[in-house]
């Protein structure tokens, strides 16, 4: 059903309503994410989104594409590479880089920006679907 070498994305625009929207979710309201003032002095220079927000959306690729709807996640490992800004195109990418068993699937898990900058980078263990039954 799959093989290494599958793989699948997707692209989203961040915007200042996701930022928003994902700190009122979590509770996680640094002021590094929703403050202008506030990240006008970092290292940054302006909000960056939330590095969990991000990895969202390789778990949107997971759950609907690469497996797909009825996989499982049993573990992420995440590797924040540079910051996601408001109005960046990120694209979520999963590839299956090892089946360790019939249950169980290896996924290398990446996002890129618009400039193909890797902003995040990680692998995924996952059980697929089950087969339908007739």
């Amino acid at each position: 059903m799959f093989k290494v070498g599958d793989s699948a994305e997707m692209t989203k625009v961040i915007t200042e309503e996701d930022i928003f929207l994902f700190a009122g979710i979590t509770g996680d309201r640094n002021p590094i994410h929703i403050s202008k003032e506030f990240a006008a002095k970092s290292r940054f220079g302006e909000r960056i989104a939330h590095g969990i927000l991000t990895a969202g959306l390789i778990s949107a690729v997971i759950g609907m594409k690469l497996p797909g709807p009825g996989c499982l996640y049993l573990s992420q490992t995440l590797n924040f590479l540079g910051p996601v800004k408001i109005g960046d195109e990120i694209t979520a990418r999963a590839e299956v880089v090892e089946l360790i068993s019939e249950r169980r699937m290896r996924l290398r898990t990446q996002c890129f920006n618009q400039r193909k900058e890797t902003v995040l980078d990680g692998e995924a263990i996952i059980v697929p679907p089950r087969p339908a039954r007739n």
